[in-house]
């Protein structure tokens, strides 16, 4: 069974780890378009990047204290029908790469104007694994707060929500720390 484990670090843009991170060996960058449907745990993706566009269907939920995710693949045509049936959405500029058992995702979260937001890296660890690697050092600078464990304020669907989103950011930079 797929078993996420992962952990969330918010990070401060100050609009050059976009770039920064484009330039970087080994790292993959897609834009995606997202959107959450009308029961829990079911979501779509549309993935751009290098390797073409790519759509797919995710079922997610939490099973007796792990998170159970299963993706599969889907055609662009059930991908617009999906969409017209979509509540939450968002658009993020996604840049991942492998570093030995652990796979990192750094999301840009993009308002309309094309600006991002929120910036949040997440580190998927083998299912087994209880504490994090150390941060990349590509990240280290720009690390603002360790996100709690299953937090759900920064969860994706959560911060596609802009206002939630800048009132978190606001409140980390404020307090110095998550509460």
């Amino acid at each position: 069974m797929p078993i996420e484990n992962e952990r969330k670090f918010v990070l401060k843009d100050d609009d050059h780890l976009e770039a920064t991170l484009a330039r970087a060996p080994g790292v993959v960058r897609c834009f995606l378009r997202q959107a959450y449907l009308d029961a829990p745990g079911l979501r779509i993706r549309s993935l751009e990047g290098e390797g073409g566009r790519r759509h797919v269907f995710t079922y997610k939920r939490p099973i007796d204290g792990q998170v159970v995710e299963i993706e599969t693949d889907i055609s662009a045509q059930d991908f617009e029908r999906l969409w017209t049936q979509r509540r939450e959405t968002l658009e993020k500029a996604r840049f991942s790469w492998t570093d030995g058992p652990f796979h990192w995702d750094v999301d840009f979260f993009k308002g309309a104007d094309g600006r991002t937001y929120f910036a949040q890296a997440e580190v998927e660890m083998p299912e087994d694994a209880r504490e994090p690697p150390p941060l990349p050092p590509l990240l280290k600078d720009h690390l603002l707060a360790v996100a709690p464990e299953g937090d759900p304020r920064f969860t994706s669907k959560r911060l596609s929500d802009r206002a939630h989103a800048v009132a978190l950011l606001e409140d980390i930079r404020r307090k110095g720390r998550i509460e």
